[in-house]
């Protein structure tokens, strides 16, 4: 699938119409879906529709918009209004929402054609989306091996050219380690840059929606269109939204203009030598352009899961309570009482993932427990954030690599819950602090599996992130690789 750029110089030079694009695309997801099983739902009628309205403005001479006649997709955890939205759980599995969420609202409005919902770990819960109740997502790269999580349906998705962009979320690092594992650009956004109104929720004070593409500009150019303040959301954030696409200047260099920090604690035991090398080979480049190099160290970066999992099961615990067989959803009909009915029902809808984690956060919030592990995770979490703050004191933007290893294989890690939850290490403490991040290619193993870089930013400074993105971007071949699947 060809970059929205291109697909939007076909179209308006009449090469190519949207309806012809949109069905090459749903050719394309039809032929390796029985392979890849990156979608839960599709939207072929709806998005035909959508794309005969592209045409139709076109031949009347209308000016349209960059994402116009992209296809699109969408995890299954963003409300879609007369869609199923199910995450990927069988609790949900009949849901349909009576309203649209603002994401997918602000792509219908700019003319974007929705080819589907993605797969997607339960709940937004894992690291592989192998939690999902209905079917396990391959990595296109090697389809015995995961493309991550919990946004692996949509990185999948992209990378096996199904669709040109996807949306995605990241609670711990659920559209960047994804991004790594399969070798397309992912982007975290600030936290409150962009409505959760209609994300199903996990984590409140972490979730936040983003993009995937294959290039920085494709990223860009899906985050501006879904950016800005939403009065359905308080804690949307009321700010000027800066134009992301125009920050990507040409021929940009880097000298003596940008700082980059190199976090040390990222670089210690449990990291593969193999993407310790390429993110090593990453920095070397971004020297040679012109970037001023530095280690810097964030002492408390490494107390960012253990904070995480205190913080995200206990925002879990409350939310998913509202899954209770009596407003939507599935019922346990046959349960004799109200309280019998509210067992059964979650204990045949959730799957083992989600449950630890509600009884994990149920824990932590009970009586006599709160100080010793919510609250005291709280303070940990604000340590954190001050510990950002003072390297952004000294550097623009922060680097690590995205996941310490590169995708593993299906099964692998099922069983070992801790070993799946170190795949987030290098990407929880950017939620924790509410910061941007950007996860792109900067290699490959021995095995041919991507290897992802991660750039860090302050508060609001995605345009910092990608303009330096597409610089190293524009330097290296790995975005112009693709997985060959057929």
């Amino acid at each position: 699938m060809a970059s929205i750029w291109e697909l939007h110089q076909q179209l308006i030079n009449k090469e190519r119409s949207a309806v012809e694009i949109a069905q090459e695309s749903l050719e394309r997801i039809n032929k390796l879906e029985p392979k890849l099983k990156s979608f839960l739902c599709l939207t072929a009628d709806q998005a035909l529709e959508q794309a005969r309205r592209v045409d139709a403005k076109i031949a009347a001479g209308e000016e349209i918009g960059l994402l116009a006649g992209i296809p699109v997709a969408v995890k299954d955890n963003m409300c879609t209004r007369g869609v199923p939205t199910t995450c990927a759980s069988k609790i949900l599995e009949n849901f349909v929402p009576p309203y649209e969420s603002t994401v997918t609202q602000k792509l219908r409005d700019a003319d974007a054609v929705i080819v589907g919902k993605t797969n997607l770990d339960q709940f937004a819960m894992g690291s592989s989306t192998e939690t999902s109740a209905f079917q396990v997502t391959s990595n296109p790269w090697d389809i015995e091996r995961v493309p991550g999580g919990s946004s692996g349906g949509s990185a999948a998705a992209v990378a096996s050219g199904e669709c040109s962009v996807a949306l995605g979320s990241d609670t711990g690092g659920s559209i960047r380690q994804p991004a790594s594992l399969c070798g397309v650009v992912g982007l975290k956004p600030t936290y409150g840059l962009v409505s959760r109104y209609g994300l199903v929720a996990y984590a409140s004070s972490l979730d936040q929606i983003g993009p995937f593409g294959r290039t920085v500009e494709d990223a860009a150019i899906l985050l501006q269109a879904i950016a800005g303040y939403d009065p359905k959301d308080s804690t949307s954030l009321n700010v000027p939204i800066p134009s992301y696409i125009n920050s990507l200047r040409p021929n940009f260099r880097p000298k003596g203009q940008i700082r980059i920090g190199v976090i040390k604690e990222t670089f210690e035991d449990g990291l593969d030598p193999e993407v310790k090398d390429a993110v090593t080979k990453a920095m070397e480049l971004l020297q040679d352009l012109g970037a001023e190099i530095q280690v810097i160290s964030c002492p408390r970066f490494r107390y960012g899961l253990a904070t995480y999992y205190v913080i995200a099961t206990s925002e879990a615990s409350a939310n998913l309570a509202r899954f209770d067989g009596v407003k939507y959803g599935i019922r346990d009909r046959d349960a004799e009482t109200l309280l019998d009915m509210y067992g059964t029902t979650r204990a045949k809808g959730f799957g083992e993932e989600v449950k630890r984690r509600i009884m994990l956060g149920t824990y932590a919030l009970s009586a006599g427990y709160y100080d010793a592990y919510y609250l005291k995770a709280q303070k940990v979490r604000t340590l954190i954030k001050e510990d950002f703050e003072r390297a952004f004191a000294q550097v623009d933007i922060l680097t690590c690599p995205t996941s310490p290893t590169t995708a593993f294989k299906i099964g692998e890690k099922t069983n070992d819950p801790l070993s799946m939850y170190l795949s987030d290490l290098m990407t929880i403490p950017v939620n924790l602090a509410g910061l941007p991040a950007l996860s792109l290619p900067c290699g490959f193993d021995s095995k041919g599996l991507p290897i992802g870089l991660q750039f860090i930013g302050n508060v609001l400074k995605e345009s910092q992130l990608l303009e330096v993105g597409r610089v190293y971007q524009e330097s290296t071949p790995w975005h112009t690789r693709t997985p060959q699947i057929n």
